[in-house]
């Protein structure tokens, strides 16, 4: 087994965690998970895998840009996973809401998916979390566009996600908040216009690993 320590140490206002064996992290999802735009480094599973083991961590990603949950599921069973990780996450939805897809349709195969990212995880839905889908209508990309109903949908498709995750036991985070500053933080915001710098996924992971919800899993 896994042998961890969790040091009451806040360094830089984050938690930090040792183990004694390699840590691995299972991250699937679409542009958001793979980091489009920035670099491998730091993309937000990336980062946070380093918070959690800086030395010895792996981060296997499933997740392309464009992909609806549909995608994911195939891409999911294309891979033919084996193996079990400490840590599993889910962040999908934004390319439905976008196609203009079933909420409905949404609810139903973010369930399965649910149950899938489960079967991965070596402590099953407590070692889980699923991230809320950002408001991509803060960002430049979306000037021209009916701002209000964007927002409006992804506010929608959020309330799915985290009633769904309650529903299975699993931590859901909110990233929401954080992505709506790129109306009035450039930094935040990716060379495409469309998706978070580095600098944004920097903020998901310190609101991620600070969390009650989060420093109660035991990896």
């Amino acid at each position: 087994m896994l042998k961890s320590l969790l040091l009451i140490l806040i360094l830089f206002g984050c938690q930090t965690y040792e183990f004694e064996d390699e840590f691995h992290f299972l991250a699937l999802g679409d542009s958001y998970t793979i980091g489009e735009s920035v670099a491998e480094n730091v993309r937000w599973p990336n980062q946070l895998a380093r918070k959690i083991n800086e030395s010895n961590s792996t981060v296997r990603i499933i997740a392309k840009t464009g992909w609806t949950t549909d995608e994911l599921i195939s891409a999911i069973e294309d891979a033919n996973i084996k193996k079990q990780y400490n840590l599993v996450s889910l962040l999908i939805g934004v390319n439905n809401q976008y196609r203009g897809w079933s909420i409905e349709t949404f609810e139903s195969e973010l369930q399965e998916l649910i149950e899938i990212a489960v079967s991965f995880s070596k402590k099953g839905s407590s070692n889980l979390i699923i991230l809320s889908i950002p408001d991509w209508s803060a960002f430049p990309f979306a000037e021209g566009r009916d701002i209000k109903k964007i927002s409006s949908e992804i506010y929608d498709f959020n309330s799915v996600i985290k009633s769904t995750a309650h529903k299975n036991g699993v931590a859901f985070f909110d990233v929401t908040d954080i992505s709506r500053l790129a109306s009035k933080q450039p930094e935040l915001i990716a060379e495409d216009l469309l998706h978070p710098s580095g600098e944004m996924y920097r903020l998901w992971v310190e609101k991620i690993i600070n969390s009650k919800e989060f420093q109660e899993i035991d990896f």
